[in-house]
C-alpha cells in the first residue's frame, strides 16, 4: 500500500525537497503551500502521483479546504509533514509585535490549524504527523538574533506534546533538524533571504565563536529518507522525537 502524505510548505526549501523525495520513494503526495506556480513545478519533478494544492497556513478556512482537497486527491491521508518556518534575523530588543505575530502564525498556529483539519483523516488511518523542529529550541541555547524563531520552535515542541496527550491514537513526531541547506534552485533554503547582510555578518562571527555552526550539512536526500522512514513506521511504534544531525567528516 502506498503511503498517502501531505507535505505542507512544499513550494521551496526543505519542504519541497521532502515532498519530492517522498514521491520518489513511492509515496502519493499532496504538496501544499501559498505559491501554486512553484508547487506545480515541484509536482512536475515529483511524478504522476503528486498533487499541487494551494494553502495559506495562517488562514483557518484555507487549511480546511486544502486538507479536504488533499484527502480527496489521495483517497485519504496517512501522514502530514509540516515544514513551514520563518526566522527573521533581529535582536529581541528590535523585534516588534508584528514580527512576533508573523513568526507564531507560521511556525506554531499554522501547525495547529493544519493538524486540526487533518485530524479526522489521521484518526481513520491511524496515521502520523511530523513537524520539523530546530536544535535551537532544545539542544542549544537560542542563537543571538534568532530569539523569536527559537521561542516559536519551543512552542511548537509543546504543541506537539499537547496533541500527543489529547490524541494518543495518532503518532505525533517532532523531527529536530540540524544544519541543512536544502537542494538546488527552489530546493535551496530561503530561510535567510530577508536577513540584513550587515547584521548577519556581525552575528555569524558570534555564532562561530559560540560553536553554534557545525561546519557541515545534512544531505537533503538523506533528510527526506529519514522523514520517509518515520511516516512508514508502524502504528504501534511511538516516535515522539527524532534528531537528524550532520555527521562530521572523517579526519
Amino acid at each position: 500500500m502506498r503511503v498517502r502524505a501531505v507535505v505542507v510548505g512544499a513550494s521551496s526549501g526543505l519542504g519541497r525537497c521532502i515532498g519530492i523525495g517522498l514521491a520518489q520513494r513511492g509515496a502519493s503526495v499532496a504538496l501544499m503551500a501559498r505559491r501554486l506556480d512553484k508547487l506545480e513545478t515541484a509536482v512536475g519533478e515529483a511524478g504522476d502521483d503528486a498533487h499541487a494544492i494551494e494553502c495559506d497556513v495562517t488562514d483557518t478556512d484555507s487549511c480546511a479546504t486544502a486538507i479536504d482537497k488533499a484527502a480527496a486527491a489521495l483517497g485519504g491521508i496517512d501522514a502530514v509533514v509540516y515544514t513551514p518556518a520563518i526566522g527573521p534575523l533581529r535582536r529581541l530588543v528590535d523585534t516588534d509585535a508584528d514580527t512576533w505575530q508573523r513568526v507564531f502564525a507560521t511556525n506554531v498556529t499554522g501547525a495547529a490549524l493544519v493538524t486540526t483539519a487533518a485530524l479526522p483523516h489521521l484518526q481513520a488511518s491511524h496515521g502520523r504527523a511530523v513537524y520539523l523542529s530546530s536544535v535551537s529550541a532544545s539542544q542549544t541555547a537560542p542563537w543571538p538574533g534568532l530569539g523569536a524563531y527559537a521561542v516559536s520552535k519551543a512552542a511548537l515542541d509543546k504543541l506537539i506534546e499537547a496533541w500527543r496527550v489529547e490524541h494518543p491514537e495518532i503518532g505525533f513526531t517532532r523531527m529536530v533538524v540540524g544544519d541543512c541547506a536544502g537542494g538546488e534552485g527552489d530546493g535551496m533554503t530561503q530561510f535567510t533571504e530577508t536577513w540584513d547582510p550587515d547584521l548577519a555578518g556581525e552575528l555569524v562571527t558570534d555564532w562561530i565563536a559560540k560553536g553554534l555552526i557545525a561546519g557541515c550539512f545534512i544531505d537533503v536526500d538523506e533528510l527526506a529518507g529519514a522523514v520517509d522512514s518515520v511516516i512508514r513506521s508502524g502504528a504501534s511504534l511511538s516516535l515522539p522525537s527524532v534528531v537528524v544531525a550532520p555527521r562530521p567528516p572523517a579526519g
